[in-house]
């Protein structure tokens, strides 16, 4: 059964979470607060996070940032009733991978957290199949339609990278401190010429595109 951390200050959303996460699989491990959450993490096997924004002391944005800088690579969604652009930025950069809106469907919740182990098992598997693309991490291989494809070291991290994740958005910051050596003398621009290469190599694929998302960064779009 995957275990869920629940990050929630508000009784009555985390009886919700206790009621319907257990009715579709998924054991629940409950958190008032921040400090709570990270106690959790050091004592459990955690699969992904759902954390509330609006919390004492520590807020759901600066919970997600300290989680990344100390590697914890779970998946996260945050949870709040915050739904501009400016949240929603605010809550990609801090490092989560998907943003729902309270009051949310169950159903799509349930979609959204399905969705991300999913996604989440495949980077853990080091292979991802994409229509008639298929990535291989561990030789950094692709094959297209069976036919193989070359790609350079850096170009291939950072296709691999977005279609782990299809639909999540990436700053080039996130994708420049992942891919490329902290030591680095490259900037962000260094990012869009290596978007601008794969999208000049893939431009017919039937399997995926790249998107530029205004404001923000990169993110990959499935068409198979």
């Amino acid at each position: 059964m995957f275990q869920i951390l629940v990050v929630e200050d508000d009784l009555n959303t985390r009886k919700l979470f206790e009621t319907i996460l257990p009715q579709h699989g998924y054991h629940p491990c409950m958190a008032n607060d921040a400090m709570e959450a990270l106690r959790v993490l050091e004592n459990h096997h955690i699969d992904l996070a759902l954390i509330d924004i609006m919390l004492p002391e520590m807020d759901g944005y600066a919970l997600t940032r300290l989680m990344r800088e100390n590697n914890v690579d779970i998946p996260i969604i945050l949870v709040t009733a915050r739904e501009s652009i400016q949240d929603k930025r605010q809550g990609f950069t801090s490092g989560a991978d998907d943003y729902i809106v309270k009051p949310f469907d169950e159903e799509e919740l349930m979609l959204r957290i399905a969705a991300l182990l999913r996604r989440s098992r495949i980077v853990s598997d080091h292979r991802l199949q994409i229509g008639g693309t298929e990535l291989n991490f561990n030789s950094l291989s692709i094959m297209v339609d069976g036919k193989y494809e070359a790609l350079p070291k850096k170009e291939f991290l950072l296709l691999f990278k977005l279609l782990s994740y299809p639909g999540r958005i990436f700053t080039r910051r996130q994708l420049m401190d992942e891919i490329w050596d902290l030591d680095t003398e490259s900037d962000e621009r260094t990012v869009d010429v290596h978007i601008n290469r794969l999208r000049d190599r893939f431009r017919g694929s039937r399997d995926f595109e790249i998107q530029t998302v205004r404001g923000l960064g990169y993110k990959a779009v499935i068409l198979a």
